[in-house]
């Protein structure tokens, strides 16, 4: 017998594979380039929009999406990563709790960065011109020859965690970011890991916090064609 615990919310789970699906159209179209540059800035704004309810989020939002369940300290990481820890967690582990603020960050500095960048041929971001030419030459270099190479590098760890959790430890991440729940073993404790809301009242300021990242990026937008 087992007892099935939601651990991911909707909003939690549409961010992820929103997330996905924008960021392989925003390295899809920057590397094609030329008239492609136009959806690479609409994947941009996107992004900013989705970010901005990410990072509020693990403020506002249900038990395991909060940076403060899932972000642990370094000796319990390390802990865990020599599997002197449970190594089975109903939401991200320790290391993976860790991972996704880096992807977050990387991906935040990714479009902070292209808002201010300028290839000086056919795309400039929404708010290169608005300082100096070598501080946009600078974000603009960072954008290309350090964000790419790191977001790739951490593309590429994301990927290999979880085919690792999976052939070997015969541990299945996606399919609860598909359907947001976990089964456990029901052992008739008293005590279970609690579970996340899921209700209409998370869902709504869910909208509501992704309502003000789309009008960010819609005010952005507007900057960079006044």
């Amino acid at each position: 017998m087992s007892v099935r615990i939601r651990v991911w919310d909707l909003p939690v789970r549409l961010f992820h594979w929103s997330l996905v699906a924008v960021v392989a159209t925003s390295l899809a179209t920057g590397w094609a380039g030329g008239r492609w540059m136009t959806w690479h800035l609409r994947s941009g704004y996107a992004l900013v929009a989705l970010l901005v309810f990410r990072w509020a989020w693990g403020l506002v939002g249900s038990h395991h999406a909060r940076w403060a369940h899932f972000l642990a300290g370094p000796r319990r990481v390390v802990a865990y990563l020599r599997g002197e820890a449970p190594q089975h967690w109903l939401g991200h582990n320790p290391a993976g709790g860790w991972s996704v603020l880096a992807m977050l960050v990387a991906l935040s500095l990714q479009v902070g960065s292209g808002l201010f960048a300028n290839d000086q041929v056919f795309t400039e971001g929404p708010l290169a011109s608005w300082v100096p030419d070598r501080v946009s030459e600078a974000l603009t270099r960072y954008h290309v020859d350090i964000g790419l190479p790191l977001l790739y590098g951490l593309l590429a760890l994301h990927l290999a965690a979880l085919g690792y959790h999976l052939l070997i430890r015969r541990e299945d991440l996606l399919r609860p970011m598909l359907h947001g729940d976990k089964h456990l073993p029901d052992d008739g404790a008293a005590a279970r890991p609690p579970a996340s809301r899921d209700d209409w009242r998370l869902r709504l300021l869910a909208a509501l916090l992704l309502g003000c990242g789309a009008a960010l990026a819609l005010w952005l937008r507007w900057l960079g064609r006044a």
